[in-house]
């Protein structure tokens, strides 16, 4: 190594030690001189100590000998020392707890490895353990929370994605171009694990920011369920704006997640159709956040549907294949028409479906079908859940939400059908 990148080594070592004292300081800065383990001098040595290990080995270890002998020992060594006086402490202090022992560990470990291996993973390594000691009182309050159907839910998700997934055939089964079993469940893993980042958010964060944040959870789910839901609400005499705010956060969160799974797995569909989604999304959300901000005093309480329960996992795969069957047989049978049928018919019930397949039918049926069979698909599901709120919900909530959700279609629809001209214009002008 040349000296400038033995400086650049050290220095990172030292780095790491030090961002780890200044959180493992910073809970304990009340505490009197000689009563702290380790504060930031401590941690920044450690860091240090663990770059030094690396030099040494480097410099003592010959090629028949092997690597990390060096390392090795001065980590048990420091260690051994570390948890002693730990140790003390916790029996001075009455309170006991490991997390510092393994944090100098860490820390010592990631020293080494920015002198003897890579620097990037080193940097990532320590940002990584500052940000989980930092995030104690967060994942306390999520644990505190957190149920037994939940935790069932993460093993069904890595079930899913480490166990079942390998094990499904990756060639297509069935006519009209059939459909991948491991296509489909990866997807299927997309959408609930996208959903699940919503329902956990809504667990760490509580429900007390309001309906707006639970309506917009609830769209990562299911907007036409929170939709009907809000709607039988108001007419049970519930505050009918509150309700709306929800509803249309919801209706503005799903137009995103549509654009966001194009982006994902067809670019080219989001880029045609994306624009309009987020114009419509940004008309839903922002009358929601000003009809939130005029009703800040009034909630409801909501019991937020786990995607990851079993039924809803198994529910979703099956949407995913009979949606794609019925759209590609559609195509193959009756052409362009009965594609768009059937997206306007899965739009009744949710976007989702539609959106994966007609991503995944990219390349037989070209970007301005595909964003066109998105389109309709978006609006028969806004359209659908006016229907429901007009025929479930109080009139105070049915006439807003259906005169926003119009307002919300007429600017995307503007911004579709003026994209193209827009863009020619851009390219024209250059």
């Amino acid at each position: 190594m040349e000296n400038l990148e033995l400086f650049e080594r050290f220095g990172l070592a030292i780095a790491i030690g030090a961002i780890v004292g200044v959180e493992r300081h910073w809970r304990e800065r009340d505490e009197e001189e000689g009563k702290r383990t380790a504060g930031l001098r401590t941690f920044t040595l450690a860091g240090m100590l663990g770059g030094l290990a690396g030099f040494i080995e480097q410099a003592v270890s010959a090629p028949s000998t092997p690597r990390g002998l060096v390392v090795t020992g001065i980590l048990i060594a420091f260690s051994a020392v570390f948890a002693l006086y730990q140790y003390r402490e916790s029996e001075a202090s009455g309170s006991y707890s490991v997390t510092s022992v393994i944090a100098g560990m860490a820390t010592f470990s990631l020293g080494a490895l920015a002198v003897l291996g890579s620097l990037t993973l080193a940097a990532a390594g320590g940002v990584a353990l500052v940000a989980i000691l930092a995030s104690r009182e967060v994942l306390h309050g999520f644990m505190k929370t957190l149920t037994w159907n939940e935790l069932r839910s993460a093993i069904i998700f890595l079930a899913m994605a480490f166990i079942v997934l390998p094990a499904l055939p990756t060639t297509p089964i069935g006519p009209f171009g059939g459909v991948s079993p491991a296509e489909t469940w990866m997807l299927v893993i997309l959408l609930a694990g996208i959903s699940f980042i919503g329902y956990v958010a809504v667990k760490a964060l509580g429900q007390t920011r309001g309906e707006l944040l639970a309506g917009a959870v609830s769209g990562l789910v299911s907007s036409t369920a929170t939709a009907i839901n809000n709607a039988q609400l108001s007419a049970a005499g519930h505050p009918p704006q509150v309700l709306v705010a929800g509803a249309l956060a919801a209706n503005a969160v799903s137009c995103l997640k549509v654009a966001l799974f194009s982006a994902l797995i067809a670019a080219p569909i989001a880029w045609r159709i994306g624009p309009a989604l987020v114009a419509a999304a940004l008309v839903m959300g922002g009358i929601s956040l000003l009809i939130a901000r005029r009703n800040t005093t009034e909630s409801i309480s909501h019991n937020s549907r786990n995607p990851f329960e079993l039924p809803a996992v198994l529910k979703m795969a099956l949407l995913l294949v009979a949606v794609a069957f019925l759209a590609r047989a559609s195509a193959a049978l009756f052409g362009d028409a009965g594609l768009l049928t059937v997206s306007m018919l899965s739009g009744i019930a949710d976007v989702d479906a539609i959106t994966v397949t007609v991503a995944g039918m990219l390349d037989s049926i070209g970007t301005e079908l595909a964003a066109t069979a998105l389109g309709v698909a978006a609006i028969s599901n806004t359209v659908a859940k006016s229907g429901y709120a007009v025929a479930l919900g109080a009139s105070a909530y049915s006439i807003r939400f259906l005169l926003v959700n119009a307002g919300a279609l007429a600017v995307g629809f503007f911004v579709y059908q003026a994209l193209p001209a827009l863009l020619q214009a851009v390219v024209l002008s250059r």
